[in-house]
């Protein structure tokens, strides 16, 4: 291996890069483990949540187009972030990224393992998260997954168009059928027929579990930016991944919104039976409907098999494009001198960051075996409510970054200030909002699904506040002994404040 070498350059079209922007989200995974998390929140109002999620998605896309054509660099975030706002708050970005994608790994590799037992019959073990088996399993995904992420880029996307192909046309189809059961009036006395009154904000009686469950739904969409962290490796690096960026998210809110009525007309929002807000599968909303939509006979059967691997394909595809942007990541910190060089070594033939994609993969088992065996598989569930503190930290650090790095600009044309400066900078300043308003009230011991006494005292924390906000500030000693060892770039050496002259002919 090399030492700061240069990656695959080429290996990924257009195509490709909006394939890995709409695997990387999981959709049926994100559906799976969070749909009903949102329902049992706010009830019928969960398709207006997904539109509004997606306006910052959309809005903060838009600043990493533009931010990717002037500085297609594959730490995205943490460097545009260092050249805004300064090291450390590039620094944390980088982190933020980080903690988000260890925290995920833990809940993908959970969900794979339970619908490989399924799929196989095995339910006693599928249906059981803490089961030894699964765990093995699961930490069996990692490897295999880290592995092909290190063998090179160009067999990730191939694999990547296989599984998704699997994905969409099964949400597809079990979105038709679970419409057209419910207006032929074939879907149980639990069904209600889609209504106008669902796209209604004002009918949650909650500003705060309107806040927290838009950040939590932000979740289904996070994953799209992984096209920018391979720039890198695509053609037209300064313009193919931002492009693809909007594309992905764009096809994410049109497949999200058609299965979120599909499920919540068929099932209903009632916390018995195949509802969606049953504490009973709250976090695995697809397997519960699996065979109510499909039905019991060989057909049916076949198409519940067929809805099983969809989910395991999903969380197959997204454990390995989580893999890819974080190693991308730590491979530009490392280039840059934020991080030791180790994580910067490329491999001469696969031309992969070797060691940031392997180091990434064994953190994740460790936290993964960590989280399992603490709380009988509830922690993997609070993980995937705190990484919305994460991802928001960061997607809107870039909005803000976008705004910045392009001020004295947005007074060339009307265009530039739209794209480069108001929808960015909207996009960036709400999702800062609920961030910061979500980190606060997970503070609350019933937020989530565990909480943690303090020793010695009676303070009780709920455990998304740990691994969100917690998880954030762990990297601030991170940071102060990098600082001390590797001053360079904390000294702003390594990065200038401005971005790179854009050739605007080009652009």
């Amino acid at each position: 291996m090399s030492t700061g070498g240069k990656l695959r350059a080429g290996a990924l079209s257009f195509g490709s890069s909006v394939v890995i922007g709409v695997a990387s989200a999981g959709p049926a995974y994100s559906i799976t483990a969070t749909l009903g998390l949102i329902v049992a929140a706010v009830g019928l109002q969960t398709p207006i949540i997904v539109l509004i999620a997606f306006v910052p998605m959309l809005l903060v896309a838009i600043g990493y187009r533009e931010l990717n054509a002037a500085d297609p660099d594959a730490g995205t975030t943490f460097v545009w972030a260092t050249r805004a706002f300064g090291p450390f708050l590039g620094w944390m970005s980088g982190w933020a990224i980080v903690v988000a994608d260890l925290l995920v790994m833990a809940s993908l590799a959970q969900v794979s393992a339970q619908y490989t037992f399924l799929l196989f019959g095995a339910d006693g073990i599928g249906g059981d998260p803490s089961n030894p088996w699964v765990l093995s399993l699961g930490v069996a995904y990692i490897v295999a997954m880290t592995w092909i992420a290190v063998r090179g880029i160009d067999i990730s996307a191939r694999l990547q168009r296989l599984l998704l192909s699997i994905e969409v046309l099964m949400l597809v189809a079990f979105a038709a059928i679970a419409l057209v059961r419910v207006a032929l009036g074939d879907a149980g006395d639990q069904a209600i027929t889609p209504d106008w009154s669902w796209f209604n904000p004002f009918a949650i009686d909650s500003f705060s579990t309107f806040v927290n469950a838009t950040l939590l739904m932000v979740f289904i969409y996070w994953g799209w930016d992984s096209v920018v962290s391979v720039n890198e490796e695509t053609v037209d690096p300064r313009h193919t991944p931002g492009r693809s960026a909007v594309v992905s998210t764009i096809a994410l809110v049109a497949l999200y919104i058609v299965v979120t009525m599909a499920a919540q007309a068929f099932a209903g929002v009632g916390t018995e039976g195949i509802g969606l807000a049953n504490p009973e599968h709250v976090d695995d909303v697809l397997g519960a409907l699996g065979a109510a939509v499909f039905g019991s006979g060989p057909v049916g059967e076949v198409l519940v098999n067929l809805l099983i691997v969809m989910v395991l394909t999903s969380a197959a595809a997204s454990t390995q494009t989580t893999i890819l942007p974080t190693s991308r990541t730590t491979f530009s910190m490392a280039v840059h001198g934020a991080l030791p060089a180790v994580f910067g070594r490329v491999h001469p033939r696969w031309r992969t960051p070797t060691v940031s994609t392997i180091v990434f993969g064994a953190l994740s088992v460790a936290l993964y075996v960590l989280l399992d065996v603490t709380s009988g598989g509830l922690l993997v569930i609070d993980a995937v409510s705190a990484i919305g503190i994460s991802v928001g930290f960061y997607y809107a650090l870039t909005g803000l970054a976008c705004v910045w790095l392009y001020r004295r600009e947005l007074r060339t044309n009307a265009r530039v200030a739209l794209v480069r400066g108001v929808l960015p900078g909207l996009g960036g300043a709400m999702l800062i909002f609920a961030t910061v308003w979500t980190g606060v009230t997970s503070w609350a011991a019933d937020f989530g699904e565990t909480a943690l006494t303090l020793p010695f005292t009676d303070v009780t924390i709920d455990s998304v506040f740990l691994l969100g906000v917690g998880g954030l500030l762990l990297g601030i000693p991170l940071y102060l002994l990098t600082k001390e060892r590797m001053p360079a770039y904390f000294r702003g050496e390594r990065l200038d404040r401005e971005l790179p002259v854009l050739d605007e002919s080009r652009a």
